[in-house]
């Protein structure tokens, strides 16, 4: 927080006087792991239901984490307008509740866009997507003031203990959020035959509205305890802003073109009669226009820093190379991490995979978000600063330890565990990678990226369950690199690092550009062959590792 004054007087009084508000402040973290792990399960059905090819079903994707980029790019265009921090001067518990209050909104629209949905109603399909919009575009919201909130909650020395455990509850909401989306729309049953369980009637995609009615008064009620609670602060910060016009008018134009170019993608679709397929001409210039969409973003951020070298006036945190490296890399990792969740339900029904049905990948999918949780376990032991001795023990046992919990997870779901026990070796992998990271993050999220890297093209030149466990590790070497990310790109930055945080937040976009490209290209070569996207979203982020790791070596 800026305002160092107002985190005193909050850490001053007794901690027992937030324990409450904590409580229900890590339940937003929960939410939003809950939503994002269980789309994973929603992306293949909604394919089935609504014969979508798999670029379309990853439009879940580009709207949900679409929102994220939106709300933030909206914050901080609103505050240069101003000259003042919106969310500080809202107060982060205001920025809370107007946040829930508008996912609430979005999971009002989701009960009205799923009722009475018809299988193949492209019309129906949109109207989702628009609700998940909307409930992001809340998650935006939470997420901007929920960090520096939990850090507000209490001593600031104590600060990042609170984080780790708010970390540790939204990993849970992944891990559990595929099973509970998947009992929702197929019951404990697995069905041998989606597409006719459909057809029949069987199984209908009303049954989410159930799971949004839950969510949304969950949504209601967490506004409400935040809104009314006597003993929650509100948590204001300096509002003063420092603006940065370049690089506002930078990401502006990249999100003018961003919008032109999906136009043009989404034309292509226009007037296809419901599981038709594009042609192979229409396909590969979806993916040549997807492609330039992605090199505006990077050559943006690229051309921004440097012409910022020459001139920096304006430019703000964008004149700083580790900042414009890492905004690429949180594009890349939040990508990489959600293309390869959001595509395994596909990859696992293909035929050399084990032709899964819709309802048998969830157990898949949920132990691959476990798999950050895993990691972000692990990641958390060096916060409490144990010997050396019971750190080593606590490296090795810890990892086990969460699995155990997500195996857990899946067993009482009504799923059968013992063919996933073969993923323990993968853990193994991961824990070797802790101990050669010696804690520090560049050097981590470097040995990650090249882990990464490797899991990805062995998956690629393997099928079975070698293939299988392969990809799903992704998830392990992905569950350190934000904060390893995120601490990367903001030292050195000083008065900017506020801004250069916000910048970050925003690359949340690439969850949002490269499973649709991801998609696109499996509809071109293949599901299996498009792994090949995160095989290179791993090399960059290795590569991100090195350089800055050698650029802050230079400038110590």
């Amino acid at each position: 927080m800026k305002d160092s004054k107002n985190s005193e007087n909050l850490s001053s009084d007794k901690a027992t006087n937030y324990n409450g508000a904590l409580a229900t402040l890590v339940t937003v973290f929960f939410f939003w792991g809950f939503i994002a792990a269980g789309n994973g399960v929603l992306i293949p059905f909604c394919k089935t239901y609504f014969n979508l090819d798999q670029f379309q079903s990853q439009l879940i994707d580009f709207a949900f984490y679409g929102a994220y980029y939106m709300g933030a790019l909206m914050l901080f265009v609103v505050s240069s307008l101003k000259k003042t921090d919106i969310m500080n001067k809202w107060g982060f518990k205001s920025g809370i509740v107007k946040g829930l209050i508008l996912s609430a909104v979005g999971a009002g629209a989701m009960i009205l866009a799923v009722n009475g949905a018809d299988p193949g109603d492209s019309s129906a399909f949109a109207f989702i997507l628009g609700a998940l919009f909307i409930v992001a575009l809340g998650f935006s919201l939470q997420q901007t003031a929920a960090n520096p909130f939990a850090v507000a909650l209490g001593d600031p020395e104590t600060g990042s203990h609170r984080l780790n455990l708010a970390g540790g509850i939204n990993s849970l909401g992944t891990t559990v959020g595929p099973l509970i989306v998947g009992a929702v729309l197929f019951g404990t049953a697995a069905k041998a035959d989606m597409a006719a369980s459909i057809s029949n009637g069987s199984i209908t995609l009303s049954s989410v509205q159930y799971l949004y009615v839950g969510v949304g008064l969950l949504f209601l009620l967490s506004a409400a305890l935040f809104k009314f609670s006597n003993k929650l602060p509100d948590a204001k910060a300096d509002a003063n802003f420092i603006g940065a016009k370049k690089a506002l008018n930078t990401l502006i134009a990249i999100t003018v073109l961003l919008i032109v170019v999906f136009f043009f993608v989404f034309r292509q679709y226009s007037g296809l009669a419901p599981g038709a397929k594009l042609d192979d001409k229409a396909d590969h210039l979806i993916l040549i226009l997807s492609a330039i969409g992605l090199l505006a973003i990077v050559g943006g951020l690229l051309g921004a820093n440097k012409m910022a070298k020459s001139n920096p006036k304006g430019w703000g945190a964008m004149q700083y190379p580790q900042l414009v490296l890492g905004m690429l890399a949180i594009f890349t990792y939040v990508g990489v991490e959600v293309s390869i969740g959001s595509n395994l339900g596909e990859l696992l029904m293909t035929k050399a995979f084990g032709s899964l049905t819709e309802s048998e990948v969830a157990p898949y999918i949920s132990l691959y978000w476990g798999g950050l949780m895993i990691g972000r376990w692990a990641g958390a032991i060096a916060v409490f600063n144990p010997g050396e001795g019971l750190k080593k023990i606590l490296y090795i046992v810890v990892p086990y330890v969460a699995f155990g919990v997500i195996l857990l997870a899946i067993y009482l779901a009504e799923f059968e565990v013992v063919h996933l026990f073969g993923f323990s070796a993968c853990v193994a992998l991961q824990i070797i990678g802790f101990f050669l990271g010696k804690d520090k993050p560049a050097r981590t999220l470097k040995i990650f990226g090249i882990l990464g890297m490797a899991a990805m093209l062995v998956g690629l030149f393997t099928s079975g369950n070698i293939a299988i466990y392969a990809f799903l590790s992704g998830g392990l070497f992905c569950s350190i690199m934000w904060p390893s990310i995120f601490s990367l790109s903001i030292k050195g930055l000083g008065k900017y690092t506020s801004q250069g945080s916000a910048f970050l937040v925003m690359m949340i976009l690439g969850g949002a550009i490269i499973p649709p490209i991801q998609g696109k290209l499996a509809d071109i070569i293949g599901i299996h062959e498009s792994y090949i996207i995160c095989v290179l979203c791993f090399a960059y982020l290795a590569f991100f590792a090195q350089k800055v790791g050698s650029l802050h070596q230079k400038n110590a």
